[in-house]
């Protein structure tokens, strides 16, 4: 752990023969450990120590001088934090226990606690914080009363009711593979605590799982489980909270919308910390709509310090709602709250009431009773294989805008890597007698060809896409991800320049709208 807690010699210490490494080669930095750690996937991602300290330092200083505070990562992997948490406490107790293996004793025993969430990861978090996987031999900083000192791992069940678990919401079945693999009941939401540690504690941490496949539905098909984490902590009242987290929570959807309300009216949330790309927090691990952390302070009461980073470097600051306005939505990009404002101030309605639903006429994007050729009153229908021909009768839905005019644009749109981006699929005209798959999204109804190309020629703005991005955090782009943009009279072709314009943007806004989207041709 550093050599300032180890009653032996520096663990980083590397020897040939009798003589130090560095003697002969000289080090500029030590090297850790854990910082090579190949990640177990990417929705258990171990924290890299220079993202664990920088959690930390969230924390209050005056934190580290109290010996009677107790700390808890509910969800260890690697351990770092843990190790983290002992090294601050050991400097930061000399003046209060200055002998050191006092110190020590006390800060391993009284103060250190995980919860890991596997077998393996109890043995490297076990490995990190207490030199050994046997707490109590002598390779360990500290002799423990259990081989697994103050790091908890039993297998824990999953508890159906109804068919799914009612802890986590997996569906019965789905993970029980036998007892010689994992099921993923992680025991900091499937128990209660007072079974595993007795004492209350004043920090919760960590960097929990982002979600179960549980191939349900289809093939590879993943539930979000990190909230999960997040409320338990909240349950269980400590002083602090912070967790590091996938941003998809932003946007809701797939059993989040609840908690992203929740998140965004709790003013308990004092700093939040924001990577759109994920690569910035965890080099090399793909996340689409990147991660966050947060501190959750419980004495706190008022408006958040957001922050945003990329390649390791904060690039804007702000104290504001998380909330922006009446939108239960949260707007990640800070330069961006002005121009939404002066967009909102307008009242105008939402370009959200005329996007359809997904599969506006009823057909998956797996439907397949079609024709290739056409035929004597068939209806057009666009699949993501092409133009396929099928009977008016089969329509199960929007009947009554069959025959209108339409533009149709894709539901998903995903992209990686560092803006400017598209942020949409590029929308078609759909003429009467046109019809979707799921795979598609409907606009309108509109009145003739001349508003279907108003409408495109809208869509392909960058204003309009930048309005769009705002909501948008994963590939998916449905109707309520159109919801900042304005509904506007479907009677001229529009340029960025003329609704930069209308909207009276300077030359600071545009800058950043023309920073973030590419141009659609």
């Amino acid at each position: 752990m550093g050599g300032a807690i180890s009653p032996r010699r520096d663990p980083h210490e590397k020897l040939l023969g009798t003589v130090m490494l560095e003697n002969i080669i000289p080090l500029t930095r030590k090297p850790d450990i854990l910082d090579c750690l190949a990640n177990l996937s990417s929705d258990e991602v171990f924290t890299p120590p220079d993202i664990a300290n920088k959690v930390l330092d969230m924390l209050p200083k005056e934190m580290w001088s109290n010996p009677e505070l107790k700390f808890l990562d509910p969800c260890a992997k690697s351990g770092v934090f843990l190790r983290e948490i002992a090294k601050r406490l050991m400097k930061g107790l000399e003046g209060q226990i200055p002998n050191e293996d006092k110190r020590r004793d006390h800060i391993f025993k009284n103060m250190v606690y995980g919860i890991a969430i596997t077998e393996l990861t109890s043995l490297i978090s076990k490995r990190s914080l207490y030199y050994s996987k046997d707490a109590t031999n002598e390779h360990s900083v500290v002799e423990m009363d259990d081989e697994d000192g103050n790091i908890y791992f039993q297998r824990t069940e999953h508890t159906y009711k109804n068919g799914k678990c009612i802890h986590c919401g997996v569906n019965e079945g789905s993970l029980d593979r036998g007892d010689e693999r994992e099921n993923y009941a992680y025991a900091f939401i499937h128990k209660p605590l007072k079974e595993i540690f007795s004492m209350k504690f004043d920090v919760i941490i960590g960097n929990p799982p982002y979600q179960l496949n549980v191939g349900v539905e289809k093939e590879n098909y993943a539930i979000p489980i990190y909230h999960k984490f997040i409320q338990m902590a909240k349950d269980l009242d400590p002083h602090y909270i912070s967790f590091i987290v996938p941003a998809r929570w932003y946007a809701g959807g797939r059993g989040l919308d609840a908690f992203r309300d929740e998140m965004l009216n709790d003013k308990r949330i004092s700093t939040l910390v924001d990577f759109p790309n994920a690569n910035d927090c965890f080099p090399g691990v793909d996340i689409s709509g990147g991660v966050c952390y947060f501190l959750w302070d419980k004495n706190y009461e008022g408006d958040c310090l957001v922050r945003r980073m990329k390649s390791g470097e904060m690039t804007s600051e702000m104290r504001r709602e998380l909330k922006e306005g009446d939108e239960e939505s949260f707007i990640r990009f800070n330069e961006a709250v002005s121009i939404i404002r002066k967009v909102s101030h307008k009242k105008e309605d939402s370009f959200s009431k005329i996007v359809s639903a997904q599969t506006p006429y009823g057909f998956h994007s797996t439907f397949s009773d079609y024709k290739n050729e056409n035929f004597s009153g068939s209806i057009l229908l666009h699949t993501s294989s092409g133009e396929k021909f099928i009977n008016r009768e089969q329509i199960l839905k929007g009947k009554d805008i069959i025959d209108s005019y339409k533009v149709f644009i894709s539901k998903s749109y995903g992209e990686r890597g560092e803006y400017p981006f598209l942020f949409l699929g590029k929308p078609f005209a759909g003429a009467p007698g046109e019809v979707c798959t799921q795979t598609y999204l409907s606009i309108g109804p509109l009145s003739d060809k001349s508003e279907v190309d108003s409408v495109i020629s809208y869509m392909k703005t960058k204003f309009f896409r930048f309005l769009v991005g705002m909501k948008k955090n994963t590939q998916d782009a449905m109707r309520g991800v159109y919801s900042f943009v304005p509904v506007l009279d479907w009677n001229t072709q529009y340029t960025d320049q003329e609704l930069y314009e209308k909207y009276n943007l300077n030359d600071e806004e545009i800058k950043f709208i023309e920073s973030m989207v590419r141009e659609m041709v």
